[in-house]
């Protein structure tokens, strides 16, 4: 009859409708190729670029495992950077700029910088004032999930996949397009996100500023983590900075690259990044 086949019909749109609401639900939770390259960063699973009250722009980083250091010896680079080891990461959120001069200023009131303007990375801030402005950005955020990140974390973050010497290769001479370094005098920093990003929407991972990061200092990484936790220990009188600064040769610029400073040292060539956790 014409009512039976009527309900037949709305019978099988239901059936279509239910199995494509079903299978839309359905989450891609392959493990994700983090050597591809993008325009935008990676989504790590269940999240979400987040820009907070100071226009920090927090982008989220997939996790995953890599090689952290040098792969060998004969490689170019310090002792300091072995041995190699695969290290697993967490999905975390990283700023995809350095932390301004106005964005310090909104939290703390004042600006330490020796190359002023708002625009710039802010510089001559020592890792003990860093914890200070993470304190209070926590507070003003009604959160308590910025931090500095780990030095695997960095590391990781600043690869996007890679495995070179850089994140785009060995080649140093594509380093103009990435990073503000190999300055004489008083050439001093630049705005944030003048050069291009990595794969995973981060600017100025080299140079500009050497970054802060939670570690203190170890030689090498001898009896280090296999994960992206926070390496304590060692020589906690120095913490480590990542990345290169504006005055800094291409080699500090490699993503394996190491120093350590006094965690009350004040340098016109450091500042820092941070980072959240989901």
């Amino acid at each position: 009859s014409e009512v039976s086949l009527l309900a037949v019909a709305v019978a099988s749109v239901i059936g279509v409708a239910l199995i494509l609401t079903w299978a839309m639900s359905i989450r891609d939770t392959s493990p994700r190729d983090v050597s591809q390259s993008a325009a935008l960063p990676a989504a790590a699973p269940g999240e979400e670029a987040v820009t907070n009250s100071i226009g920090m722009r927090m982008a989220p980083i997939p996790g995953g495992d890599f090689t952290m250091g040098r792969a060998s010896s004969a490689g170019p680079g310090a002792a300091s950077e072995l041995p190699a080891r695969s290290v697993m990461i967490l999905p975390f959120l990283m700023a995809t700029h350095e932390v301004t001069q106005a964005q310090w200023v909104a939290v703390m009131g004042y600006n330490p910088s020796r190359y002023k303007d708002p625009r710039r990375p802010v510089d001559q801030v020592n890792w003990l004032q860093v914890q200070e402005f993470i304190q209070k950005l926590n507070l003003k955020e009604n959160t308590n999930k910025y931090r500095l990140p780990s030095e695997a974390e960095w590391e990781y973050a600043a690869r996007a996949g890679g495995d070179g010497a850089y994140w785009f290769g060995d080649n140093a001479d594509a380093l103009p397009q990435h990073a503000w370094f190999g300055g004489q005098g008083d050439v001093g920093t630049a705005p944030a996100g003048k050069k291009k990003p990595n794969p995973w929407g981060l600017h100025d991972v080299y140079g500009n500023v050497w970054e802060w990061v939670a570690d203190c200092w170890h030689p090498d990484y001898t009896g280090a983590p296999p994960d992206g936790r926070v390496w304590q220990g060692g020589d906690c009188s120095a913490r480590v900075v990542r990345g290169g600064g504006w005055d800094s040769p291409a080699s500090s610029l490699r993503s394996a690259a190491r120093g350590s400073q006094g965690v009350d040292m004040n340098d016109s060539a450091t500042g820092f990044r941070l980072a959240r956790f989901p």
